[in-house]
């Protein structure tokens, strides 16, 4: 990102550099030109949010830190927006929390999975899952529905960060454990998340890992853990960020 030139003291830097990284993606065809659009709805909600984690946001990745820890088989799904936006943050993550990291797209083409996987690794990933395909999800007509076997396949728990509405429901309905960021608190991926992230997933993700590390740190029990995620409650934080959403467009 050396070649942007924007001061650092730019009020609208953060916004502006992540355009710049999904422009640059979809340059690399790892993201999609679709990809810009969903950006965009993206930063709109973001910046009714003041461009900052609101407390409730921060208690969802606490949970979804707790979640993390607790699972057998913990797997991060990453599409071409993630894989723009913070590759070397989702390797971190998945190494604090012992996950792997599966790559899945709607608009799936060997040439993007290969180079989304290389992209990866070139920020530090050991392994990445998604080009065996040896699996499939339920209900889904789409691309999105295959994936591996030994991956999202037969995890427990799954972070989804800007994810598909039908694809988080067919999850869901696999029993699984799905930790969702969105910053839209009324799209179907985070109503029916069991941990609803509204939160821009540049902040999310290293917070997630933080708070990782801080329960490990700290030495927390299973059963602290588990008070953790007993205790959040995914409609009073979706009901704070919609709250917290109105609020920024009345400002307007």
């Amino acid at each position: 990102m050396s070649d942007i030139e924007i001061p650092e003291s730019h009020p609208r830097y953060q916004s502006l550099l992540t355009r710049h990284r999904i422009e640059e993606g979809v340059e690399k065809g790892i993201t999609s030109r679709q990809g810009l659009i969903a950006q965009g709805r993206g930063e709109a909600f973001d910046y009714l949010l003041g461009e900052r984690t609101i407390p409730s946001a921060d208690e969802a990745t606490r949970a979804a830190a707790a979640h993390l820890l607790l699972a057998d088989h913990p797997v991060i799904s990453v599409n071409g927006n993630v894989a723009a936006l913070c590759p070397g943050e989702i390797v971190e993550l998945a190494a604090a929390v012992d996950a792997d990291i599966e790559v899945n797209l709607f608009n799936r083409t060997d040439e993007r999975m290969r180079a989304i996987v290389d992209h990866l690794r070139d920020h530090g990933a050991d392994e990445v899952k998604g080009l065996t395909a040896d699996g499939r999800i339920p209900g889904i007509d789409h691309e999105r529905a295959k994936v591996d076997a030994d991956g999202i396949g037969s995890a427990d728990v799954v972070v989804v960060p800007l994810e598909d509405g039908d694809r988080a429901e067919a999850l869901g309905a696999m029993d699984k454990v799905e930790i969702v960021v969105d910053l839209n608190p009324m799209s179907r991926s985070a109503q029916v998340a069991t941990v609803p992230i509204v939160d821009n997933i540049v902040r999310a993700v290293p917070n997630i890992t933080a708070h990782a590390r801080d329960l490990r740190d700290a030495g927390a029990t299973r059963e602290e853990l588990e008070t953790i995620v007993v205790e959040f409650d995914a409609d009073a934080a979706l009901e704070a960020a919609e709250r917290a959403i109105r609020a920024g467009a009345d400002d307007e």
